[in-house]
């Protein structure tokens, strides 16, 4: 009996240490502060696809968003943040966005939908938003940048980008947003 114990109890303390790590408590608030806060730039997709579907204005805006990356840019680079990092996570932001849009504005085809009775407005009620999550963002880039070698963050940020990214279809435009941190973590 005491040697079935034993090893009982080497077999325990084996699958004790074969736990993947996971970041320290500090660096964890940080990740799910920055999922929260794509969630937040997410949930804004369907209001702007509302407002493009009553105003007919395309889904892409290529010249809008070459002046919010340079800004980004800017903005990341006075942040201590890498500016090239800083564009690609905004360009991703900007790309799972639009996939929201383009998949309303096909559903809302297929239904048939008229326009909205009251769609929010672009310059007064959504891109106001849309500016205060965008220094938020940076501000957690600097974080993730820092985190980005933290042992088991980068499985601790897929499993909670599931948990904190709320996304209604399939998981694609998450995955999308959450790409450019997911290529600089470590697994």
């Amino acid at each position: 009996m005491p040697l079935l114990l034993t090893l009982l109890m080497a077999l325990l303390l084996a699958g004790c240490q074969m736990q993947p790590p996971e970041p320290p408590d500090e660096d964890k608030a940080a990740i799910d502060r920055m999922l929260v806060l794509i969630d937040e730039r997410l949930d804004v997709a369907p209001l702007v696809a509302q407002s493009k579907w009553n105003s007919g204005e395309p889904i892409e805006a290529p010249e809008r968003e070459a002046q919010i990356l340079d800004q980004v840019a800017e903005d990341a680079e006075a942040a201590g943040v890498d500016d090239a990092f800083a564009r690609r996570f905004f360009d991703k932001q900007f790309e799972a966005s639009k996939q929201v849009q383009r998949r309303l504005h096909h559903q809302w085809l297929q239904e048939g939908r008229s326009t909205f009775a009251d769609p929010p407005d672009l310059a007064e009620e959504v891109r106001p938003v849309l500016d205060r999550l965008t220094p938020q963002l940076i501000e957690a880039l600097a974080d993730m940048q820092r985190i980005a070698e933290v042992e088991g963050a980068g499985r601790y940020l897929e499993q909670r980008a599931v948990e904190l990214i709320q996304d209604d279809f399939d998981g694609e435009p998450r995955d999308v947003a959450i790409a450019p941190l997911r290529e600089r973590f470590a697994p």
